[in-house]
């Protein structure tokens, strides 16, 4: 019979590997948001015109 353990660790393996790309995407996303308010709120470059 073969384990099933290793299956499994290879899952969680994956599944910690996705968790993380989107949690680095997700704070990517924020940062991105907060320089962008940022830039808007003290009126300068051109992104303070949208």
């Amino acid at each position: 019979m073969s384990d099933p353990a290793p299956d499994n660790k290879e899952r969680m393996r994956r599944r910690r590997s996705r968790s993380i790309a989107i949690a680095l995407l997700l704070a990517a996303l924020v940062i991105l948001f907060y320089v962008i308010t940022v830039l808007k709120l003290s009126g300068s470059g051109p992104i303070s015109q949208i």
